[in-house]
């Protein structure tokens, strides 16, 4: 028998390389051409899927690229379900991942400290 608590991590793993893989390929929206999938947590019911994502250049609206992810879940999910095999793909939800922005600007500060 099969650990229960590994599968929302198994997954999480199978929608982000599905994810990005149609975010490269398939979808055409502009708004997110240049996007990061950091990383996927499903919850263990897998009803929700939390999509951490991250622009590829750190100066693009964060905004506009949830939007534009917001706006192709439906087409994402309708491609996952034919991908994975699942019963139910889960709901999508898309958070900003900002740690690479923040590490970026505590680099920013301690080079002014160390320059002062």
């Amino acid at each position: 028998m099969q650990d229960q608590s590994s599968r929302p991590l198994r997954v999480g793993e199978q929608l982000r390389r599905e994810i990005t893989n149609l975010l490269r390929n398939e979808v055409k929206d502009p708004r997110i051409s240049e996007i990061i999938i950091y990383d996927v947590v499903v919850s263990k019911d897998l009803g929700i899927a939390k999509v951490f994502f991250s622009p590829m250049n750190l100066q693009q609206d964060a905004d506009e690229l949830k939007e534009g992810l917001q706006s192709a879940s439906g087409f994402l999910r309708t491609q996952l379900s034919r991908a994975l095999h699942m019963r139910k793909i889960p709901e999508l939800r898309f958070i900003l991942d900002e740690t690479e922005a923040t590490s970026d600007r505590i680099e920013q500060l301690i080079q002014q400290g160390l320059n002062k």
